[in-house]
């Protein structure tokens, strides 16, 4: 199985909850996480093991947000479309992608991924250079990708209405 696949069967993300995920406020609200996250990992130095109360609420946050909001009244923001473009782009064995954005996609995702090792590093040897930096350039490459899905949305509606639609 896809990690990505994993992933997204571990959120059980059905329809309706890609509809609500798709609302900006689900979106913007999921953007710092990875931030917080290794905040909260980093807070050990601090608060012990009671570090595990503030990761154990963004672990619960993390599945709740995407079916907190309710689905919004159009999907023409730029958040929306990156979250419909995440859809395309675990369906693209059914329905295939543009190559130029799978092959876009695939780099940042590696890229992302990459982007934790020295942030996982950081968090183990205590490095916060390494942890925040790590997380950082995680987050940009996933805002990237993001954009990319934005972009992909638009070139899947517009290939859908025969080119009708003007690309964003």
């Amino acid at each position: 199985m896809r990690i990505d696949k994993a992933i997204e069967s571990s959120m059980a993300m059905s329809d309706a909850t890609w509809a609500r995920h798709a609302n900006p406020w689900s979106f913007w609200t999921r953007v710092p996480l990875l931030m917080v996250l290794t905040l909260a990992v980093w807070s050990r130095v601090w608060i012990g093991w009671w570090c595990l109360v503030p990761l154990a609420a963004l672990v619960i946050w993390t599945f709740v947000n995407p079916r907190a909001f309710p689905p919004p009244a159009d999907v023409e923001d730029w958040a929306s479309r990156a979250v419909l473009g995440e859809r395309y782009w675990l369906a693209r064995r059914d329905e295939p992608i543009p190559a130029h954005h799978a092959r876009a996609a695939m780099v940042l995702s590696i890229l992302s991924g990459l982007s934790l090792i020295p942030a996982a590093y950081g968090l183990w040897a205590l490095d916060p250079w390494a942890a925040f930096l790590g997380a950082a350039l995680a987050s940009t490459f996933k805002l990237w990708f993001c954009d990319r899905m934005a972009w992909l949305t638009s070139d899947m509606r517009a290939a859908a209405s025969g080119g009708r639609d003007q690309q964003t």
